[in-house]
C-alpha cells in the first residue's frame, strides 16, 4: 500500500498506534517527510492521548523543550525502575550479600497482587541483604527536570513470613548525588517482627520522596531480613514486587534542554 498520497494528518493517525522504537528505528528513515512527522511533537502527543500516558503528558505540560521520543521509548513514568522485582531472573541486577545459607527464591505462599511474578527472594538464619542501584538519568530523565521539577519518587516493598517460622525485616532507599555517595535524602523502616505461626500474607512498605532539593541522580534500594528462631535453610522474611515509580509533582512550565536521542541506550 502506497501512504504517500495521504495527507499528513492522516500518516500522523497511523503512527500514533505504532511502537515508539519502530517510529524512531524505521519509520524515521523512510523519507525526509517521514522523519518531519516522527519528530513532530503532534505526533507523540497524539499517541500519549489514546495511550491515556497521563504522566508524560503532565511532564510534557511542564516543559517547553521536550523530549517526546526518549521519554516514550524509555517510559520513565510507567513501569517500574527496579528490574527483577521478584526474583524471577534469580538474583540478576542485584548485588547480594549472602550470610548463613544465603538468599534463596522460591513460590509465594500466598498470592501478591500486581506483582511481575508469584516468586520470591528468601532470606536465611542471619542477615541476608541485597541492593540495586537505579540510573534515574539512564531510566530516560535528565538533569534539569531532576533538579527543577523534582519529580515524586515513589518506593514500594513487600515481605512475608514462612507459617511455621517467625522473622525480621528492614529497608533502606537513599536519594544519591552524581557520585553515587552522597546520600541526599533516606527513607529507613524497621517493621515489627513478624510471629511464629503467622498466615503468610504478605505486608508492604512504601514511602515518597519529594521535595528533596537538586542533585539527585541515582535511588540505591537496600533490603534484608532473617528469620527469628535461627533454622537452618531458608526461612527468614520472604520479599517480593520491590518497586521504584516516578510522578509528576507539579504543572508549572518551564524552558529545558532537550536531551540527545538515547536509542542506542535502550
Amino acid at each position: 500500500m502506497d501512504l504517500e498520497p495521504l495527507p499528513d494528518e492522516v500518516l500522523l493517525l497511523i503512527f500514533s498506534f505504532l511502537p515508539a522504537r519502530d517510529l524512531i528505528a524505521h519509520c524515521r528513515c523512510v523519507s525526509q517527510r517521514w522523519k518531519y512527522l516522527v519528530d513532530s511533537p503532534s505526533l507523540w502527543r497524539m499517541k500519549c492521548e489514546h495511550e491515556r500516558k497521563t504522566e508524560i503528558l503532565r511532564a510534557a505540560d511542564m516543559c517547553h523543550d521536550f523530549s517526546w521520543q526518549s521519554v516514550c521509548l524509555k517510559k520513565p513514568f510507567s513501569r517500574n525502575l527496579v528490574r527483577n522485582s521478584c526474583g524471577a531472573e534469580q538474583l540478576q541486577h542485584w548485588h547480594a550479600l549472602h550470610r548463613a545459607d544465603g538468599w534463596a527464591v522460591e513460590n509465594n505462599y500466598s498470592v501478591l497482587e500486581g506483582a511481575e511474578s508469584q516468586t520470591c527472594f528468601v532470606t536465611s538464619f542471619l542477615w541476608c541483604e541485597k541492593t540495586q542501584i537505579v540510573d534515574l538519568l539512564r531510566a530516560g530523565l535528565w538533569e534539569h527536570f531532576l533538579d527543577v521539577h523534582q519529580p515524586i519518587i515513589h518506593v514500594s516493598d513487600w515481605y512475608a513470613g514462612r507459617r511455621d517460622c517467625g522473622c525480621v525485616y528492614e529497608i533502606k532507599v537513599q536519594l544519591l548525588a552524581v557520585d553515587r555517595k552522597t546520600v541526599i535524602q533516606e527513607f529507613k523502616e524497621k517493621p515489627e517482627p513478624i510471629p511464629q505461626w503467622n498466615d503468610t500474607k504478605y505486608q508492604q512498605v512504601s514511602h515518597e520522596f519529594h521535595s528533596y532539593g537538586p542533585g539527585v541522580r541515582y535511588v540505591s534500594f537496600m533490603h534484608k531480613g532473617k528469620d527469628s528462631q535461627f533454622w537452618q535453610g531458608w526461612y527468614g522474611a520472604r520479599i517480593s514486587n520491590s518497586s521504584v515509580t516516578l510522578k509528576c509533582r507539579n504543572t508549572e512550565p518551564c524552558t529545558l534542554p532537550c536531551p540527545p536521542s538515547i536509542l542506542e541506550e535502550a
